[in-house]
């Protein structure tokens, strides 16, 4: 087998320039508590089916979600996916309601064949975001709260079948970001006051699935799990207070991140079965131990009685594939999902969490095996116990799955 090299040169360069670019639609204040929300690395594809994917295999389309699909990669073809994101939000607080827009560049997946059994993939994908804006005003002052940044994986993984069905394989990822939270005061003068967490570190992903085909080929059944395990984060953390008016700035409490921010062992298990071959479903399940994972508030800047809970969802979806060979219209994919999730963030007792439904399609480019995938998705965050913000947002997702003919046998002469 033979790699057409100026391709995946350029392809290397256009994800590099990418990783500049990425940017979250995070529009949540829920954002601005510890690391912000959290990615379970699902695709456009994917979030259209409730974001599920630990059982997923399929060879035209890239599973982030574990790395042990890569195995199940076609041969002679190299698959990008490229997704964008778009999040109209609206929120209502104590009768108050607001309203909120967001968007960017998603993630940038490739997976590619290496030879028999055994795939590969690279890319950038979100962590976790922060994003928000809004305000409070009193008679002679006013409060302005603004969050932004990212969190962002730059990912190498690989999948290997060693025996008829059983498919294991690992990711290896570059984590790095900045987030930042603004606490700007307004009187007779302006005062800013400014969290910033850094993150440069590492992370690692473990992933198995075991397939069995039914029914003479046309069945199969996948069950799939992933671990992800607990370490500290690596970076540092501080404050900055000063006035606009000043040049000086003072930096408070510049902490290492090491020993005391950690991210949990986390665990996600799946099964999917496919029918006909045309129809497939797939159930998921995450739990991430957060509870017991360290993280050490910033004096001054955050509540020090700030605490996580375990994070756990439950995904469901479905997708139908009429028939991949025949017309148009029959090449098509369409998909729908939901999930629940019971999420880390919690508020003075009051834990976060959201519900939502998606639905999909894949169109076909004509005369190619490439894809455009559009989603959409209704999602409902509230928290418990204790009445916050309740929020309603429509997410759209449009992503771009090329599947091109870079590898090909060398002509004997």
């Amino acid at each position: 087998m033979r790699i057409n090299k100026s391709r995946l040169i350029a392809s290397l360069a256009f994800l590099s320039m990418m990783a500049v670019a990425l940017a979250q639609s995070t529009t949540s204040p829920y954002s601005k508590i510890g690391y912000g929300l959290l990615n379970d690395n699902a695709t456009g594809i994917q979030r259209s089916m409730g974001g599920v994917g630990y059982a997923m295999q399929n060879p035209r389309q890239i599973n982030t979600m574990n790395p042990a699909s890569y195995s199940q990669v076609d041969s002679l073809t190299f698959l990008w996916d490229i997704g964008l994101d778009l999040t109209n939000l609206w929120s209502k607080e104590d009768g108050a309601k607001g309203h909120n827009f967001g968007g960017g560049l998603d993630y940038i997946a490739a997976q590619f064949r290496i030879t028999k059994g055994l795939g590969g993939s690279f890319g950038l994908i979100p962590y976790a975001s922060v994003g928000y804006s809004f305000g409070t005003k009193w008679d002679k002052s006013s409060e302005r709260r603004i969050g932004s940044g990212s969190i962002n994986q730059l990912y190498l993984g690989f999948g290997w079948e060693p025996l008829k069905g059983l498919s294991i394989g690992g990711n290896v990822a570059y984590m790095f970001g900045t987030t930042s939270n603004i606490s700007q005061v307004n009187t007779t003068s302006t005062t800013v006051y400014q969290r910033i967490v850094q993150v440069r570190d590492y992370n690692v992903q473990l992933g198995v699935q075991y397939g069995v085909d039914l029914r003479e080929g046309k069945d199969r059944l996948v069950l799939g799990a992933t671990y992800q395990p607990k370490k500290s984060f690596h970076g540092h953390t501080w404050g900055l207070y000063y006035d606009v008016q000043d040049i000086v700035q003072d930096t408070i409490g510049y902490t290492s991140m090491n020993g005391k921010h950690e991210q949990p062992h986390s665990i996600g298990v799946g099964v999917s079965y496919t029918y006909d071959r045309r129809w497939m479903t797939e159930l998921d399940f995450t739990y991430q131990n957060w509870h017991d994972a360290k993280y050490h508030p910033l004096e001054g800047f955050e509540v020090n009685t700030l605490k996580f809970d375990n994070r756990w969802k439950v995904a469901a979806g479905l997708q139908y594939s009429p028939n991949r060979r025949g017309s148009f219209f029959g090449a098509m994919s369409m998909r729908i999902g939901g999930h629940y999730t019971h999420d880390y963030i919690n508020i003075t007792g009051s834990n976060l969490r959201d519900y939502g439904v998606s639905l999909g399609v894949s169109l076909p480019v004509p005369n190619g095996k490439s894809t455009i995938n559009l989603g959409f998705g209704w999602d409902h965050r509230y928290s418990t116990k204790v009445a916050m913000i309740e929020e309603n947002y429509l997410n759209i997702t449009l992503g771009i799955t090329f599947n091109e003919l870079w590898f090909w046998k060398s002509k004997i002469r």
